[in-house]
């Protein structure tokens, strides 16, 4: 590894100050940590806010704004008529809406009753949708109007009473609320009469008690639902404001999907540890990114990687740079762009950090040093990419890598370390890694690659296994290829992820072998992938495949094929792009190669 790339003593002495205000809230923890009680849940958390910050702005959105008050208020109203339902400790509510101020309030109000909110992703329909629902079994589901359409889909495949169904109807105005359809329940108009006082019941959730599930790819083809509880929702908390070490005038611009935790959890969670406020926008743009953090007074901002490299791709402005913010969070900042983005937009801190909704393993740039995902203990292990698998020494355990070389991460599970795991025992087992190095002993299994460059600092490498990240989503590449599967004219499909000059992670690309010896149908298979599977993941790349290569155990030669890429010189068989803004395979050539390693293609 090259100094030029080491963190070293002399980027800590310069990262102090970042830590040196930090001081207080690390205090505030410390006595968190000791004053915990078994009997926090979100529900009393915000309930706790509400008699502190009762007057002050909980949420903006668009322009209205809630505060505490009438956050807590609303989603009370909510609570009691689920209540009245049914709905009860220990059930599942399913939740599928785009990003508003009602997710706020929806996500509370089911907290309160004690069941747990299945997080659906928006952007999912078909099979994916349903499997993702029946995967929880909700005993009801509140649907915004917005997603009416894709729900009504999936409605005769899921198994939710039909009078358990409810609509929460959309604020942008799209439906008069009495036209509302007959087979939906409008929760807000049947929740209106009910009591906004807190709920008794309330006070018996435990922190041991599922707060939410998360639907993760991971690399098992359909997703799966990763659980959260109370206890880490509360007890992050506290983590989350030393982090961000906000304070209650504080105003977070989130454009981020509420369905992830990076959104809802850590994003939303660091407003609740401190009473500040956020701002959420229905969806990011990149047009009218600083337009909204102007109009909100925005001082920090979530974001993924993706989301800044639109913001740079838009045209310079005399403007860049002038703007509220002081901070930013997230993940997936590639190095290629962090130094010219923080210069252009001049954002003084990074807080770039490293963790997933299920995992035990997290970093985080507290010292605000660039191209890192942070400071953390990472335990690395040397990872063979040819074979797909860990290695083991003579003894049988595993080996840890190199100081600096590229290792599979791995995070030991223990009492105060847990791994909480999927809703699906066999799901959580195979995340687990057991004999590890010595007998006995379990860690979870990230997927990742990272390597250490110095001062306890870690960079992320690289995403292993059947999963790839493209838009700011994880791919599972066996789902892809499962639905693909589906349509009569593929008799064999292998989907991996390439990469694309100047973009972030890696495209979906499949190699199609069609039944027959047929041609691909090109458009036909397109609007398939595009009804059964998100826009993210679904391939930019198909590759004609008249047969494709196995190992002796019949498992796909991913490997070869990650290697020959899309290159019209590197790839022996036809290959077709879908290229932005547009909706069919066209065949790849050379000139339209070079427009798109090129840049021109706006991927």
């Amino acid at each position: 590894m090259s100094k030029k790339n080491q963190v070293r003593p002399i980027h800590l002495v310069k990262g102090l100050p970042n830590i040196i205000a930090r001081i207080p809230a690390v205090y505030k923890s410390v006595l968190a940590g000791r004053k915990k009680n078994e009997n926090q849940s979100m529900a009393t958390l915000v309930e706790d806010l509400v008699v502190e910050h009762s007057g002050r702005p909980a949420i903006h959105y668009l322009d209205k704004t809630l505060t505490y008050a009438e956050l807590n208020s609303e989603a009370n109203k909510v609570a009691h008529y689920l209540q009245l339902q049914g709905v009860q400790r220990g059930d599942v509510v399913a939740l599928l809406m785009h990003n508003r101020a009602d997710y706020f309030i929806n996500f509370l109000a089911i907290a309160k009753v004690g069941a747990c909110t299945a997080l659906l992703n928006h952007t999912q329909s078909g099979k994916v949708l349903a499997h993702s629902i029946n995967l929880v079994s909700p005993v009801a589901a509140i649907i915004g109007e917005e997603s009416m359409s894709q729900f009504d889909a999936v409605r005769a495949d899921i198994f939710i009473p039909e009078d358990k169904i409810y609509t929460v109807p959309d604020d942008l105005g799209a439906t008069d609320v009495a036209e509302m359809p007959a087979h939906y329940a409008n929760l807000i108009a049947l929740s209106a009469g009910q009591s906004d006082a807190n709920l008794e019941s309330s006070k018996l959730i435990t922190r041991s008690d599922h707060l939410c599930y998360i639907y993760t790819s991971g690399t098992t083809g359909m997703p799966k639902a990763a659980i959260t509880s109370h206890d880490r929702f509360c007890g992050a908390l506290a983590s989350v404001n030393v982090i961000m070490n906000l304070n209650k005038n504080d105003v977070f611009y989130l454009a981020l999907p509420l369905y992830h935790a990076t959104g809802l959890l850590a994003c939303w969670g660091s407003v609740l540890a401190i009473g500040a406020s956020v701002a959420v926008r229905r969806k990011f743009s990149a047009s009218e990114f600083w337009d909204d953090v102007d109009k909100y007074q925005a001082t920090i901002f979530g974001y993924v990687g993706e989301m800044c490299r639109y913001l740079l791709n838009q045209p310079p402005k005399h403007s860049d740079g002038r703007h509220t913010l002081k901070k930013m969070f997230g993940n997936g900042l590639r190095p290629g762009i962090w130094g010219e983005f923080k210069e252009r937009f001049k954002v003084p801190t990074v807080l770039e950090f490293y963790g997933s909704s299920e995992g035990n393993s997290r970093f985080v740039n507290f010292f605000n040093i660039d191209n890192t995902i942070g400071i953390g203990v990472a335990t690395l292990v040397t990872y063979d990419r040819d074979k797909e698998g860990v290695v083991k020494g003579a003894d049988g355990f595993l080996i840890p890598v190199a100081d600096g070389e590229p290792g599979l991460l791995l995070g030991e599970i223990t009492s105060k370390n847990p791994f909480m795991g999927y809703t699906q025992g066999d799901k959580t087992e195979k995340a687990i890694l057991r004999d590890v190095f010595k007998n006995g002993d379990a860690w979870y299994d990230s997927g990742d690659l990272l390597k250490h460059v110095g001062c306890a600092h870690y960079q992320f490498v690289d995403r292993l296994g059947d999963t790839f990240r493209w838009k700011g989503e994880n791919v599972s590449t066996t789902q892809v290829e499962n639905i693909l599967s589906g349509h009569p004219c593929v008799a064999d499909c292998v989907v991996y992820g390439v990469e694309i000059p100047g973009t972030n992670g890696k495209a979906g690309m499949a190699a199609i072998t069609p039944k027959d010896g047929q041609e691909i149908p090109l458009k036909e298979l397109f609007d398939y992938a595009s009804k059964n599977l998100p826009a993210y993941a679904v391939p930019v790349f198909l590759r004609h495949k008249d047969d494709v290569d196995t190992t002796g155990t019949f498992k796909y030669k991913k490997s070869d094929l990650k290697k020959e890429s899309y290159g019209v010189t590197t790839c022996p068989d036809p290959t077709y792009v879908v290229l932005p803004k547009t909706k069919e395979y066209v065949a790849l050539t050379e000139a339209l190669q070079a427009d798109i390693d090129g840049g021109k293609c706006a991927f």
